[in-house]
């Protein structure tokens, strides 16, 4: 995995969190949302990068 792209992850994964986190506290829905997505994104880049991984060695 890249630094470059799991650091981007893990940023993306942060970010989402603190959305969604945010957004059930005030009962913004549509906040929430987006974080869980931007979190759903993160997740899976890793994954990506993680397939990536395995298969260089």
């Amino acid at each position: 995995m890249t630094a470059g792209e799991k650091a981007k992850a893990k940023i993306e994964q942060a970010e989402g969190k603190a959305k969604e986190a945010v957004g059930s506290a005030i009962g913004n829905d549509r906040l929430a949302a987006e974080g869980q997505v931007e979190k759903s994104t993160g997740d899976a880049r890793e994954a990506k990068e993680k397939v990536k991984d395995a298969f260089k060695r």
